[in-house]
């Protein structure tokens, strides 16, 4: 069977056949976990005890001990258990060597970025030179931005979601009065078609062929924060591009996640977080990508600062900017010993297990997920709870490792019986909807 042309539902379907089990069954789901089929990385992270969470209802749970059901990474990923190594073997370094520290060890604090470059180039599908680390995610857009953002008497709008994330929503308004132009004629804001919660890729594209001679920058998100739709970034980036645009992804919720070619789609730049599905705790340093068309810095307007000026001339500190080649060219100063340290933790997983095989597994979890919850609430319609709706596209390619589902009433008690059962999700009120995202195990989901 070719895992990669058949439904995940259709191969889990099988599964149950040849096992001679129910699909719906928790016999099924503990099956599947013995089988390890799709190899779960679950031990290699650190879960919250359910003695621990703040709204636990202790007499609920049979055990207060055992590890919650944690469907939060698209917020805050779980912490890798090598990180705290990791750290203290930076923070002993200090104590024992003090500034020596900056050029010693393997994570030598003037360079700390370097040794995960290669990891996540690969992670994003670069050449290593077009990434680096640095900052955070906000900062970076707003350093591309201004490189990629030079608007014309002809040229001047932004593309980006009518729903888009607030801090992208704040970068792309804020460019524009940086340039004097209004925001309410600079910004071209994508709407879902009426009563629908996604944006059709066909949507997408005929407002870059009317409206494409007058967009300077497209920057979308490569997976929303909210519905989960995972886009068409080579097909929305081709088309952009052959308009004239500029175009950039914020990649937060699309890292780790989902599987990214930027050099192949000839993306410009990107940026992200680390912090979610990278798993390198809450703050941790951003990522840039730079294709290497931009190569040329000197052409580009941008905000100079010292790290971004060659390593080997850097401390002639002659005051005459020498700029690193690619991506690290818009480096601004020392990134953090201890964020790096994180990242690291999370990176040497990605690294040994591959994006790829996490991408399958997701895809296998997230169909489970929907089809358990296609039994519960779609075929036992009877009650004030069990009408729910999908905001995430059904169909596997369309989506990341997330579900948002809209309750029909009374969310607020909803998520307040989950959250007493363990149970750690995200709860948004703008549409009634709950994040669902994955990492653990099939008898979890159930």
């Amino acid at each position: 069977m070719d895992l990669l042309q058949t439904h995940p539902l259709e191969i889990l379907s099988n599964l149950a056949n040849e096992w001679k089990m129910d699909l719906y069954s928790e016999e099924f789901s503990k099956e599947l976990d013995k089988q390890n089929i799709w190899p779960s990385n679950r031990h290699r992270f650190f879960y919250p005890k359910l003695k621990e969470l703040p709204n636990i209802d202790l007499s609920l749970v049979k055990d207060p001990d055992e590890e919650s059901v944690y469907m939060c990474g698209n917020s805050l990923g779980l912490q890798p258990k090598t990180a705290r190594s990791y750290i203290d073997k930076e923070m002993n370094k200090w104590a024992q060597m003090g500034v020596f520290g900056h050029l010693e060890g393997e994570l030598a604090w003037a360079k700390c970025n370097e040794p995960l470059r290669p990891a996540m180039a690969r992670l994003v599908g670069a050449r290593l030179d077009e990434v680096d680390l640095m900052n955070f995610l906000s900062v970076n857009l707003h350093l591309l931005m201004i490189s990629f953002y030079r608007p014309t008497e002809t040229r001047f709008k932004i593309l980006l979601e009518d729903k888009a994330f607030p801090s992208d929503h704040y970068i792309v308004e804020s460019q524009i009065k940086l340039h004097n132009l209004d925001p309410e004629k600079s910004m071209v804001l994508l709407k879902p078609r009426e009563n629908e919660f996604t944006l059709r890729t066909d949507d997408i594209l005929k407002t870059i062929e009317e409206q494409g001679e007058s967009i300077a920058v497209v920057l979308l998100s490569g997976v929303h924060y909210f519905t989960g739709q995972l886009f068409q970034m080579e097909t929305i980036t081709k088309a952009a591009q052959k308009k004239g645009c500029l175009v950039g992804w914020d990649l937060a919720h699309a890292v780790g996640n989902v599987e990214l070619k930027l050099h192949d789609w000839n993306v410009d730049f990107a940026a992200w977080c680390t912090y979610k599905y990278l798993n390198s705790g809450a703050g941790a340093i951003g990522g840039i990508f730079l294709h290497e068309k931009h190569f040329e810095i000197n052409k580009l307007t941008k905000l100079n600062g010292w790290w971004g000026h060659r390593s080997d001339t850097r401390f002639l500190m002659n005051n005459k900017i020498d700029h690193e080649v690619g991506a690290s060219a818009f480096a601004l100063s020392n990134p953090s010993m201890l964020l790096c340290s994180c990242l690291k933790a999370s990176l040497d997983i990605f690294d040994e297990v591959g994006i790829e095989n996490l991408r399958k597994r997701s895809k296998f979890l997230t169909a489970y997920l929907e089809c358990l919850l296609n039994r519960k609430f779609k075929t036992n319609n009877k009650n004030e709870y069990s009408n729910i709706q999908y905001i995430t596209p059904i169909n596997p390619e369309e989506r990341g490792a997330q579900i948002s589902i809209r309750f029909a009433s009374k969310v607020k008690k909803v998520h307040s019986e989950i959250e007493k059962r363990g149970i750690v999700v995200n709860y948004f009120l703008v549409l009634d909807s709950y994040f669902f995202n994955l990492k653990f195990k099939y008898k979890n989901i159930f």
